[in-house]
């Protein structure tokens, strides 16, 4: 007997019930605008942001939390795409995602095909480095974001907007750690209310 799935319309609200604040990132801590540059965007745009200045090259604890940034947006860019047709067994799911976060992705997704929904839109992201550990040469790395899926609707397969509750901006915290390959992959994530950042 297959189990009975409750359709949302956040996608981000659907994960939400899914899965539990990320253990290792329990603080709400905040990015002070001053100390990082702004990176809002939209989860396609997951290309790195170039400085026109010349600088020395980047440390590995540079290139460590860009690599876990770039995982973390390419990761949600997949499950926009894979969510307009409800596609829960995407191969691009496993391209920035693994373990609890796939599970979780593809759980997800399969819960809307299940249901007849897909989604539309997408989320507009914010994401900053919380922590990345160790220090010298991280191999995991926290990525804390303020998500915003006022935007990102499901709908059912005729077109139909599924339900019309207002959204908005959530905390979200992932686990992003370097594979044995030097990937960087997100292994888990947390998604909490609107509200909360």
């Amino acid at each position: 007997m297959k189990p009975r799935f409750v359709p949302d319309s956040r996608s981000w609200a659907a994960l939400a019930v899914a899965v539990l604040s990320v253990a290792t990132a329990t603080a709400c801590t905040t990015t002070d605008s001053a100390d990082s540059p702004a990176r809002s965007s939209t989860v396609p745009n997951t290309s790195p942001e170039s400085s026109a200045t010349s600088s020395p090259s980047p440390s590995p604890h540079d290139d460590a939390e860009a690599a876990a940034v770039a995982a973390y947006e390419g990761m949600w860019a997949a499950f926009v795409a894979a969510g307009t047709t409800a596609h829960w067994q995407d191969p691009a799911l496993a391209t920035h995602a693994t373990g609890q976060a796939l599970s979780t992705l593809t759980r997800g997704l399969y819960a809307d095909a299940y249901n007849g929904l897909v989604t539309r839109g997408e989320p507009i992201l914010d994401p900053t480095v919380s922590s990345a550990e160790p220090a010298g040469d991280p191999t995991t790395v926290i990525v804390t974001d303020c998500g915003d899926g006022s935007n990102w609707l499901k709908y059912t397969a005729e077109g139909q907007l599924a339900d019309d509750e207002p959204g908005g901006r959530r905390r979200i915290n992932a686990i992003v750690e370097r594979q044995p390959n030097h990937d960087w992959m997100v292994t888990d994530f947390g998604v909490h209310e609107v509200g909360t950042c």
